[in-house]
């Protein structure tokens, strides 16, 4: 009896398994005939990628246009028409020789240059030197003056007076060009001027400032703008080509490197004050080049030193006051033709004598006579 029911159920079993065989063969089968709509292809990382290359590309095309009419539109706003010749600019004497950067005993300025330009400095003046590495130095100095041979800025020999004639730690000179590229990079709409007092070969300076990151896409060439046939550029201009560093050398042969001849493209008086800072006359530093050379469509820029033999705080703050706005007015401006200076240095740019006028003060009030 047990095995006949074991039977059945084994029967039944097996016939039920057949027909869901047969169930699933049909709907294999109907499938099959049936016509398929082609599913869409996978998402994958090279049709990503494209589609957002694709998309980026369009975006930044239709950008481009606008982000260089708004950069153009800014820079006209900060500087409006005026051609470089046209505009004055605050600068330090010595601005390497400071507190902050080294351990000068003797100084032209309080801060660093970093700082200089972030208090609105823009022309800075600095002292190019050939520091061949000295293992004496370096026994001596207990391994405080290990340094490798390089350009540095010194106010002299670069071995002679720790504190005086160069500081520790050493200031190299492309290192301090790095600050002032880095400074460009982070304020789009200001442009720096660098007076070097060149004491190297042209391959020296050229070795250091190619070690200068972003330095060669500033640089202000102006064989490339035509500058003597056509006159200075527009300072917008400048800014919006980003062709915002102008060197300066008192050397001739480094046009190539971009670093112009002062005395091919400027006028400069002579630099000093004298011992107690009463030679308060306007002459050229160059007798060759008057202040008031006239050239056919071309006007050199014009820089002012206003500071003494021997910098010290407190001549600072009796000669930076109205003694520089009153020797402008009266000397310099008839001196030059009429002109007003388009670099104003001075030592420890932020001393006064008390009068209200400041030397950024002096420089803002001549953009504004322009």
């Amino acid at each position: 009896m047990l095995i006949d029911m074991d039977m059945r159920l084994r029967v039944r079993s097996r016939a039920l398994v057949c027909l869901l065989l047969l169930a699933l063969l049909g709907t294999v089968t109907t499938a099959a005939a049936s016509p398929r709509t082609a599913a869409p292809a996978p998402l994958t990382a090279t049709t990503t990628a494209t589609a957002t290359t694709t998309a980026t590309t369009s975006t930044t095309a239709e950008k481009a246009p606008a982000a260089t009419a708004s950069a153009a539109s800014a820079a006209a706003a900060r500087w409006g028409d005026r051609r470089l010749d046209e505009v004055s600019f605050l600068t330090t004497h010595n601005a390497f020789t400071n507190y902050e950067d080294s351990r000068w005993s003797s100084v032209n300025q309080s801060e660093s240059v970093r700082a200089q330009l972030e208090g609105g400095v823009r022309g800075l003046s600095l002292d190019t030197h050939w520091y061949e590495r000295s293992t004496w130095l370096c026994i001596i100095s207990f391994g405080s003056d290990c340094y490798p041979s390089d350009v540095y800025l010194c106010h002299g020999d670069c071995k002679t007076f720790a504190g005086a004639t160069y500081a520790l730690p050493r200031q190299t000179f492309h290192g301090t060009m790095q600050t002032v590229v880095d400074f460009l990079a982070a304020h789009p709409q200001e442009v720096v001027t660098v007076f070097l007092e060149d004491y190297v070969g042209a391959d020296q300076l050229q070795a250091s400032l190619g070690r200068v990151s972003g330095l060669q896409d500033m640089v202000f060439r102006p064989d490339q703008w035509g500058a003597r046939q056509h006159g200075w550029p527009k300072v917008a201009d400048l800014v919006t080509s980003g062709k915002r560093l102008l060197i300066f050398s008192d050397r001739s042969d480094r046009e190539h490197l971009g670093v112009m001849y002062d005395k091919s493209w400027t006028v400069s008086n002579f630099w000093s004050l004298g011992d107690l800072g009463n030679d308060l006359s306007c002459v050229s530093r160059w007798s060759d080049v008057p202040l008031d050379r006239q050239e056919p469509g071309f006007r050199r820029l014009f820089t002012m030193s206003h500071h003494r033999n021997v910098p010290t705080v407190l001549t600072a703050a009796l000669d930076n006051g109205a003694k520089l706005r009153d020797r402008i007015a009266q000397q310099c401006r008839s001196a030059t033709g009429g002109r007003d200076p388009n670099y104003v240095s001075v030592d420890f740019h932020r001393l006064s004598d008390g009068s209200g006028h400041t030397p950024a003060s002096i420089v803002a009030e001549l953009g504004a006579r322009r």
